[in-house]
């Protein structure tokens, strides 16, 4: 038999209770680890299907987009224990990163264009900030006192955290090419058993590579039509990525630093809310910044080793939707905790 409290919940609530939102969460989750897992094999062409894209980006702002809302109610509600101001750095910041992923979408399905910085950086670099404040807004409230073991944690995601960044953010070395003249070299003294057992007095003929320019020039002539055929782009958005173009290796850096940073901060959330009444949601949120960090290290990985030739939505690309989902059970779980409280407490008043 339902209670009276049951029977006066609104068709609203019930489905904006925190069971209903986490399952929903999760079950996002899973349809998007299953739709990159099979999904994610470029075919015969050696490219990934437009539809399969345009999948990753429903999926990643789908999640983005919840969460940045449901963080957004935190800070509107004045029972959240941890703080308005933190959910409110922490929604925008998912917000902006919601716009980030717009605007790249369309820089890189619409128009077809690969920059090195695209106006989508401009909004991912504004969710990093209010990522870290409203983060660091938490971990101050905390009064953060680790004992030894938890420094040594702390330490050791840090260091491991760096090492990886920079070596991400290292391009691979090439083979260094070997000299004209020591290939020449090579190919004479390959050469010369045969032809000293047919004709030892002639010397092997190379062939100069002034031979091959004509075929060099012609396809570039082919090829340069093709390139200005594909591009598509109004002209304001080619001149936002001429003008944004100088400043990629800041922003590059910036996303490294900014990666650590949040790697470190959500260690010491972590470690901040272990075992305490409010441990869950905070698990979650440093769980969604460890997804961030993984997804971006991949991202950064890609970019550095493929030369160019990366398309969006590989499998690990799947952290960007962890990332929104774990944000949003996480203000799930704070917002639900935090209403119960204070429940509690009127009924014992």
């Amino acid at each position: 038999m339902s209670s009276t409290s049951d029977k006066s919940t609104s068709p609203q609530q019930s489905f904006l209770s925190a069971q209903t939102l986490v399952i929903a969460g999760l079950v996002w989750a899973v349809l998007a680890l299953l739709f990159f897992l099979l999904f994610s094999v470029p075919d015969a062409s050696g490219e990934k299907p437009l539809w399969y894209v345009i999948g990753t980006y429903i999926f990643e702002c789908g999640a983005l987009l919840a969460a940045g809302l449901l963080c957004l109610r935190n800070w509107r509600s004045p029972q959240i224990v941890s703080g308005r101001n933190v959910w409110l750095g922490i929604g925008l910041g998912v917000l902006s990163y919601f716009v980030g992923n717009l605007l790249f979408g369309c820089w890189e399905l619409v128009w077809g264009l690969d920059p090195d910085v695209s106006l989508g950086d401009v909004f991912y670099i504004i969710s990093y900030l209010l990522l870290a404040w409203g983060m660091i807004l938490a971990v101050i409230s905390r009064r953060l006192n680790l004992e030894l073991w938890q420094w040594a944690v702390l330490v050791g995601i840090a260091a491991g955290g760096i090492a990886l960044a920079v070596w991400v953010a290292t391009p691979a070395q090439e083979p260094a090419a070997k000299p004209a003249t020591a290939v020449v070299s090579t190919l004479q003294d390959k050469a010369k058993p045969a032809q000293q057992a047919k004709t030892p007095a002639k010397a092997p003929t190379v062939k100069p590579a002034t031979t091959k320019q004509p075929t060099t020039a012609k396809a570039a002539q082919n090829a340069q039509p093709a390139a200005e055929e594909e591009i598509t782009a109004p002209g304001w958005v080619l001149g936002i990525d001429k003008f944004l173009e100088p400043y990629a290796y800041p922003v590059n850096l910036f996303y490294i630093v900014g990666d650590v940073f949040l790697l470190i901060i959500a260690t010491a959330l972590l470690l901040a809310f272990w075992g305490g009444r409010f441990s869950n949601s905070w698990r979650m949120i440093a769980a969604a910044a460890f997804s961030l960090y993984i997804a971006d290290m991949w991202f950064k990985y890609a970019e550095t080793r493929f030369q160019g030739d990366y398309q969006s939505g590989s499998l690990l690309e799947v952290f960007f939707v962890f990332m929104g989902v774990l944000f949003g059970i996480g203000a799930v779980l704070e917002y639900d905790i935090s209403t119960r409280s204070r429940q509690t407490r009127r009924k014992r008043g």
